[in-house]
């Protein structure tokens, strides 16, 4: 579980709703009509810009902002020096049973047994690390959607309370709720966008960023392996994209 992520949304949350509830209460900032202008028009709207696959997942993959994949990689350091000792000393077929640390590593090192070349190796798995980066792409296109059409719908809301408030003037008990709707679908349509997608987004976009990260040092290490390279090797080069404190840690060991 990311704490900062639940931290943070439901830390907004409540300071949005506590200055409501400070101002006089939450009932006045609550109107059904603005919802269902803001909130069902952005999601229909978002439904038809995207494939159905992809605005289906997107849900799904919003809970990763919240508990993401994580990667040790200190430790696939570790267990890929490992590696690379054993299949030094004992040629590639010792590494067949091998644990590794994940379905993307057991692919590489498949390869390595079966007998593919370095060339073949990357290309695979880079194409991989494309295929997935392009499905990621899809989720956070989905999300941008949201932020994007989700204050429009709060203009168009707004437009019409006015519209609604212009076109009945005589009737000065229509004028509020008109300029209410007119008020809170612009207020519905900034929470979509800045409170909810947009920092969704955002954490996303940097799960995937490091879990680029991890795969391509992934397929250094096991190209060092492929090019029978010593275990310290290995290890120099894998360590490039840790932190400083790590990289000591792992040198020093």
């Amino acid at each position: 579980m990311d704490i900062a992520t639940l931290v943070g949304l439901v830390g907004a949350i409540v300071m949005i709703v506590g200055s409501m509830i400070y101002a006089g209460g939450v009932a006045p900032f609550v109107d059904y009509a603005s919802v269902i202008i803001v909130f069902g028009g952005t999601f229909f709207i978002v439904m038809m810009k995207m494939p159905m696959g992809v605005f289906l997942g997107h849900f799904k993959a919003m809970g990763k902002a919240f508990k993401p994949t994580t990667f040790d990689m200190p430790a696939v350091v570790e267990r890929t020096v490992e590696l690379a000792a054993l299949a030094r000393k004992d040629g590639m077929m010792a590494l067949e049973g091998q644990q590794v640390p994940d379905r993307f590593f057991e692919r590489g090192l498949q390869m390595l047994i079966d007998g593919a070349d370095e060339a073949k190796l990357v290309k695979a798995m880079k194409q991989e690390i494309k295929a997935m980066k392009a499905r990621h792409e899809g989720f956070h296109s989905a999300l941008k959607a949201w932020i994007d059409y989700g204050p429009a719908m709060g203009m168009v809301g707004t437009l019409i309370g006015l519209v609604l408030m212009l076109g009945n003037m005589s009737d000065p008990k229509s004028i509020g709720p008109a300029m209410a709707v007119a008020l809170l679908t612009t207020l519905y349509g900034a929470l979509i966008a800045n409170v909810i997608f947009g920092p969704v987004l955002s954490k996303l976009e940097g799960y995937t960023a490091d879990e680029v990260t991890y795969r391509e040092m992934v397929i250094e290490g096991l190209r060092a392996i492929a090019r029978g390279e010593s275990p310290r090797m290995v290890q120099d080069q894998m360590v490039t994209v840790l932190p400083p404190r790590e990289q000591a840690r792992l040198m020093a060991a």
